[in-house]
């Protein structure tokens, strides 16, 4: 199941959303399309149905490029240590 890691906090902005690291104070801020799809992960939705949301909000992105988002989302949310799969 995905999840953020015990100690990150989460807050929606106008601009999108701030995460926040409360061992390390880091923190990171999110756009609004990897909002989008880090709401979507943490309501139980897998990548593909991440990607179908953000074609469904920008009518101008395809699915490829959709998935491709999704995947570089994921991508840097593992790699700054904030979620756990």
């Amino acid at each position: 199941m995905f999840a953020l890691k015990p100690g990150i906090l989460l807050t929606e902005t106008e601009y999108g959303m701030a995460l926040l690291d409360q061992k390390s104070a880091e923190y990171w801020t999110l756009n609004p399309t990897a909002a989008l799809v880090l709401r979507a992960l943490l309501d139980g939705h897998g990548a593909e149905r991440a990607a179908e949301l953000l074609t469904a909000r920008y009518e101008d992105v395809d699915p490829d490029t959709a998935a491709e988002d999704v995947r570089r989302v994921l991508d840097g949310l593992r790699s700054a240590g904030l979620v756990s799969l």
